[in-house]
């Protein structure tokens, strides 16, 4: 056989190529599309969890009673889009009296998505999770609240 001949004959690598064309495009397009989809569906969560907490929040006939149901709204919305992870309420009030006529709510709620497929003993100066903040303001009606 002549050399150039032997060369330019291909038999056999097509396989070859589509393995290592399938480890380096194929592996981190599939990761990226886990990771992207995990953020969004966990910003979903996070956005409708402030959202009905601030809803349930000036609904509620006293303080007490307000603040458990934001904090239930929140753990429904999480758990209704399969986030495990705890989030943090936040409930702030313009005036400062929250449950008064005409009264904005806001409630604030941040969560730390973590990438996964990563596993939790990796520590480093990368980022491990995501973090994600949404904000709802809703006001108290006119004709609701204690005053």
């Amino acid at each position: 056989m002549p050399r150039s001949r032997r060369f330019a004959d291909d038999g056999g690598s097509a396989s070859l190529e589509f393995l290592t064309v399938g480890l380096i495009l194929l592996v981190p397009t599939v990761y990226l599309v886990l990771a992207v989809s995990t953020i969004q569906a966990a910003a979903f969560a996070v956005e409708g969890a402030a959202r009905q907490a601030a809803r349930v929040f000036v609904q509620a006939p006293d303080l007490a009673s307000a603040e458990a149901s934001a904090e239930r709204a929140l753990a429904f919305a999480l758990a209704d889009h399969g986030i495990e992870e705890s989030a943090q309420l936040t409930v702030s009030c313009q005036p400062a009296a929250c449950l008064t006529r005409q009264a904005f709510v806001t409630v604030s709620v941040d969560l730390d998505v973590p990438l996964p497929l990563v596993p939790p003993v990796l520590v480093g100066d990368f980022p491990l999770a995501v973090p994600l903040h949404a904000t709802a303001t809703a006001q108290v009606s006119r004709f609701w609240g204690a005053g």
